[in-house]
């Protein structure tokens, strides 16, 4: 959440803020006007609460016999108290709700703009580095007419969603084979690499309370609905290690000397990917359920920038490494999303759509998230809000797209990335006869 004060004092920044994120200003109004009916309300709870205690202290010096009119003083106080009481409990509990709802402002420096439509390509790679994009080409040229990954993952016999969508449902898929191998090499890749950038690694519950889950920005109604919640009980399926992550620290004030906390997070995540049904959604690429390890950093606010070009530059080397043709794009304003005040994604180029897919994104919340979970830490003395950033390093489902399409050959066989033959075990994935 935001920080209260300073709506007070800017409530107009918030407004353009609010507007540039495509959601309605008018909450600035309504909770500046909770705000005030709290604020009091608080005022007069605190008053009757001093009456009556100075009531008390009268009666104490008096041996404990109250007079009649003290009698009748304590009894007003205590009749206006329950009144009013009530009344500051309600506000507060909207207020809360109002504010939760008033999102991180973007960074001054954010692209502007309402939608995809207007985020920001920021830089091209391919393992050829051939200037493709000057060329209005691909960034890999096949003789022959490439296959998408679903039909490729078919055809090898590693990817099972019949069987997924029989025992399950559908967007729920089996792994088999080359399958497998290739997620727990990708997995034993990803956690050597950050370990060896200062990652700790960790591999998180895939359940959280609703605290967290909804701390982080993840809803579970809406239009935007990914969390699956479990009936009676305190408890979601995250979406992703973030969650789990996030509340590690919940309600504890860091050394500010041991900052930046740099972990490296495994958890299955469990999306359910509402109203996200496109023409791009087949396969792997919106799944109910898979596998991803995830950055999170805790950090002071002056380091947030520096770490989250860290962790983007991290997620180019990983990607790189696997030798997948990719872009870096920036979010607009209006695609950021409530808690990021900057987001970069990474797309992979996927042959089988001719086009890019995002496979990893990076966020700086600032003290966004901090605010909501009550993490703070103490440097000289001083107690301050710490900034939470977190990156994908690797997602199971949309890398091994990328590696499919784009290490296909002719004969139906599909190369393994060289930095990956260690784990699998082989050069190249191909059908069983």
């Amino acid at each position: 959440m935001i920080d209260i004060i300073d709506l007070r004092d800017n409530p107009e920044k918030f407004k353009k803020a609010t507007q540039d994120k495509q959601l309605d200003p008018s909450i600035i109004d309504e909770v500046i006007k909770l705000d005030e009916q709290r604020r009091k309300l608080i005022r007069e709870v605190e008053d009757l609460r001093k009456n009556r205690n100075e009531i008390a202290e009268k009666v104490k010096e008096q041996g404990g016999k109250p007079s009649e009119e003290q009698i009748n003083k304590g009894k007003e106080v205590k009749e206006k108290l329950q009144s009013i009481e009530p009344d500051l409990i309600e506000v507060e509990e909207i207020f809360q709700q109002k504010l939760f709802l008033i999102p991180n402002p973007p960074a001054d420096d954010v692209p502007k703009g309402k939608g995809e439509e207007d985020n920001k390509e920021v830089r091209k790679w391919s393992p050829s580095q051939n200037d493709f994009a000057d060329q209005g080409g691909d960034p890999i040229i096949f003789d022959f007419e490439p296959k998408d990954h679903l039909q490729l993952g078919e055809e090898l016999g590693i990817i099972d969603f019949e069987s997924g969508a029989k025992v399950t449902g559908s967007q729920f898929y089996y792994l088999k084979g080359d399958g497998a191998l290739l997620e727990l090499a990708l997995l034993q890749f990803g956690v050597e690499f950050l370990s060896k950038k200062g990652f700790t690694p960790f591999i998180t519950p895939d359940l959280a309370k609703s605290r967290f889950y909804l701390g982080t920005g993840y809803q579970p109604k809406g239009d935007e609905a990914q969390t699956y919640e479990i009936k009676d009980e305190d408890l979601g399926l995250i979406a992703t290690a973030e969650v789990t992550m996030a509340g590690l620290h919940a309600d504890e004030i860091l050394p500010g000397k041991e900052l930046p906390y740099k972990y490296a997070a495994i958890s299955h995540c469990f999306r359910k990917e509402a109203g996200a049904y496109g023409k791009y959604s087949k396969g792997l690429y919106r799944v109910h359920q898979f596998t991803k390890l995830e950055m999170f950093v805790y950090c002071k606010p002056e380091d947030s920038e520096k770490m989250h070009q860290e962790i983007l530059s991290i997620e180019e080397e990983i990607t790189q490494a696997l030798g997948i043709p990719y872009r870096v794009v920036e979010m607009c304003t209006g695609d950021l999303g409530a808690m990021a005040s900057r987001k970069y994604d990474l797309e992979a180029w996927m042959p089988g759509r001719g086009d890019y897919g995002e496979i990893t994104s990076t966020s700086n919340t600032t003290d966004y998230q901090a605010r909501n979970l009550n993490i703070k830490f103490n440097d000289k003395g001083e107690n301050e809000y710490v900034h939470m950033l977190n990156g994908t390093a690797l997602v199971t489902s949309r890398i091994p797209i990328a590696i499919l399409e784009n290490y296909q050959q002719k004969d139906g066989s599909v190369l393994v990335p060289e930095i990956l033959r260690k784990w699998v075990g082989k050069d190249k994935f191909t059908k069983n006869e």
